[in-house]
This record gives structure tokens, sequence and C-alpha cells, in this order.
């Protein structure tokens, strides 16, 4: 090669090369790129914590779009990361509001968040909806009124899915709806498991307001279904801003991107 690529430059190339081939090797990708084998052993230690590969012996392998970690699993990773944006999203809820919180390991620290501050006090007529056991056993710590959704539980996500629960979701009105999602692309977000894509929709349409909490591990990120395109949110709240195709998709649609470090910041100022 004439010259050397910029980091994010060479694991784009990389996960290019995992569209062609369903496993990429070590050596011959340090050939390629004319970097060392160990620089090549920390692309894909990167690109498989934010869950864009598998790692295999002597490389890589792509990663099934229909197959994701459980929630206990995802629930450690990105920890700082989910927090922040936890906090910030619990910043968007005002007192007496119904609001709608989707399954998840970004949303359960938005109700950790919410357990923690001034609406947590009981007085403020909060009503949460939600199909997920764990963010319905945080804030029932607090005096919320919390209406937790029937259905067919699902062990790996610790909720529940399926008809029951969707169709006891269209009885509701909310003012916010906070979901999240395993990946999120200019042409939409998205989930590997079905039936929570399907209580996702149905949380969208029923909520005035639309708002989607991801890290940044999941900007460009694509799954086995599309949930919904990007018009379809209020905002999003993340970690860091997203860039390239992404960002002037949200930019265009006028979708408002809450930045939260930057608005933790702020609040601390």
């Amino acid at each position: 090669m004439s010259g050397k690529l910029r980091k994010d430059a060479r694991r784009e190339r990389i996960l290019a090369e995992l569209r062609i081939s369903p496993h990429v090797r070590i050596s011959d990708l340090a050939e390629t790129f004319d970097v060392t084998t160990e620089t090549i052993r920390r692309d894909l230690d990167a690109l498989s914590a934010m869950g864009l590969v598998s790692r295999a012996y002597g490389g890589a392998s792509a990663r099934p779009m229909g197959v994701q970690p459980s929630h206990h699993e995802r629930g450690s990773e990105y920890v700082e990361e989910r927090a922040t944006i936890g906090a910030a999203a619990a910043s968007l809820v005002a007192a007496g509001e119904v609001v709608m919180i989707d399954a998840g390991s970004t949303t359960l620290q938005l109700a950790r968040h919410l357990g923690n501050g001034d609406l947590g006090n009981g007085d403020l007529g909060l009503t949460v909806v939600t199909n997920c056991h764990p963010v319905a056993a945080e804030l029932g710590k607090r005096r919320f009124r919390i209406v937790v959704c029937p259905g067919e539980f699902d062990e790996r996500e610790a909720s529940v899915f399926g008809t029951d629960t969707v169709d006891f979701l269209r009885r509701f009105h909310a003012n916010k709806a906070f979901i999240g999602a395993s990946g999120m692309a200019a042409d939409g977000f998205c989930d590997a498991n079905r039936g929570a894509a399907w209580v996702k929709r149905t949380m969208l349409e029923r909520a005035e307001e639309t708002w989607l909490l991801v890290d940044h591990s999941k900007f460009g990120r694509r799954l086995l279904e599309i949930v919904a395109p990007l018009d379809a949110l209020t905002g999003v709240v993340v970690d860091r801003p997203p860039s390239g195709a992404l960002a002037t998709t949200l930019e265009r649609l006028g979708i408002r991107v809450v930045v939260a470090e930057a608005a933790t910041q702020a609040a601390s100022a």
C-alpha cells in the first residue's frame, strides 16, 4: 500500500472485508495494511468490544445479525457511558408525566437515575409503563406508579414480549417513550430480537415524544430487523456525537441530539 490508513479507516476496511469473507486472519490483515499483528489484534479487540465482530483463534468472524448478548451480558459493557446517558435522559422527564420505558441495559440506567432524582419522592405523580422487569423493580424502590405489561417472559432479556404485551401497550397514552436499540444507522435503528422490535414500535406509536438511548458502539451497526426510520424519533441521547452519514441524516431530519457528557457537564456548571 502506498500509505498507511488511519485507525478508524483501517477498522472500516476490516468490517468491509468481513462482509465479503466470513473470517479474516490477523496475519493476512497485517500484511494488507502494512502494520504489525499486534495493531490488528487491538483493532479486532476494539471491534469485538463494540459487538461488530466475533473474535476467533488467529483472527475474527462476522457477527451474526440475528444474535446479540443477553441483558445480563450487555449490562457489563460500556457501564459508565450508559450511566451518563441514563442521567441525561432522566433530566428530560417532568413531574406528572406518563413515561414508557423499553427493555434494555441503557434504559435500566434511566430507571436508576429516575429513582435517585427528585422525581423519586413519590409526590409528583410520575407513572411508568414498562415491559422490563428490572426497570419495574428498580423504580418500585420508590413510590412511583408502575404499570407492568403482561406477556411471554424472555429470560435472556428479563422482559416480556408478544401479542399480549403489544395489545396492552395500545391501551395507554404516554408523554414520552424511552427505548433502546442494538444498532443505529442512517436508514433507521434496529434490533436482533423481533419481539422486542414489535414492542418498541408500539411504544413509539403511543407516545407524544420518542427518545432513543444508545451508546456510541451502536453507531453504524445493523442487525436483523429495522425497528423504525430515524424520523420516528423526537431525539436521541448518546455519549458521543454521531458522525458521517448518521450525523448528516439526523441533522437533515431535525432530530434532537443530546450528548450526555455535555449535558452532564452543563448541569454541574
